[in-house]
């Protein structure tokens, strides 16, 4: 049968890099997804470690942690004729590439993870026109992230206005603040880490975080930013990076913020001194285990 380009299929669509699985392409292909097509995507190996009591039942249980994610995209391509099928090969070799990829599952709420080529990609043609797929993906990182990406940013807290003498009439009276305040919220199940890039110019800030329970935990770098200056700082790397190159870790201090599942936190900052140019914003994603 022929497909028309854009056809869904069935079931889930993914989208690994520019390829996108689960409906039919502009050349005719037509994509499916297995049903078992999609192992590992709603579930997670766990790592853990458990110490016999001495003289006593059980066992002390140490922290448990995700473990990466292996995902296996299994199916069926269909195509025209045997040079389009061959293409097809080589778009789904150079689709699960060795670096890092960003891999999407279309659900109710669409989610992502960044993986790369974990196994031997499979291809077993069974006629010129007809062939079974199968590769093996891992995301270092195993949880599923919301495609949409909040991104939010304030100037320091400030205020102005009011009046000044002597008074010339009529009087105009204007007033204007910036509150140094933004909020990020994860919606997911498992906490998130947000990001965090100040731009100069800026001597000495630092970041609060705090959350619904009214405790804080504050980010302070120590040195200062000159204007377009940018400086990242990375709550899950755990990196502070000046214009994208220059590690300034050594200037930073403080505890890594992360923000809970289902929780919203309120995100301030100060500084010693700087100018109404200098910017915080803060970005993240809700994440899924």
């Amino acid at each position: 049968m022929g497909y028309v380009p854009g056809q869904v299929l069935g079931g889930k669509t993914v989208t690994l890099g520019s390829l996108q699985l689960g409906v039919a392409d502009a050349a005719g292909v037509a994509w499916a997804i297995g049903k078992d097509g999609l192992k590992g995507w709603s579930g997670s190996a766990v790592r853990t470690q458990y110490t016999d009591r001495e003289a006593d039942h059980g066992a002390w249980a140490g922290k448990t942690y995700l473990g990466a994610r292996v995902i296996t995209l299994a199916g069926t391509v269909t195509a025209p004729d045997l040079s389009t099928l061959d293409a097809a090969a080589e778009q789904l070799f150079a689709a699960a590439a060795t670096t890092d990829t960003i891999l999407v599952v279309a659900e109710t709420i669409p989610k992502q993870c960044t993986v790369r080529r974990s196994g031997e990609p499979l291809w077993d043609p069974e006629t010129d026109r007809v062939a079974r797929y199968s590769v093996m993906l891992t995301a270092a990182d195993p949880r599923r992230y919301s495609t949409t990406l909040q991104s939010v940013s304030t100037a320091l807290p400030v205020s102005s206005g009011g009046l000044t003498l002597p008074l010339t009439m009529p009087l105009t009276i204007t007033a204007g603040s910036s509150s140094g305040s933004i909020t990020l919220t994860n919606a997911g199940t498992i906490g998130t880490r947000p990001r965090f890039t100040i731009t100069g110019p800026v001597t000495a800030p630092v970041i609060l975080v705090q959350y619904p329970n009214s405790t804080v935990q504050q980010l302070a770098y120590s040195d200062t930013l000159v204007a377009g200056d940018s400086l990242l700082i990375d709550a899950d790397a755990r990196a502070v990076t000046l214009n994208g190159t220059v590690s300034r870790r050594r200037y930073l201090s403080g505890s890594w913020p992360e923000i809970p599942p289902g929780q919203t936190v309120t995100v301030q900052w100060t500084a010693s001194s700087s100018d109404p140019a200098a910017t915080l914003t803060g970005t993240c994603r809700s994440a899924w285990m």
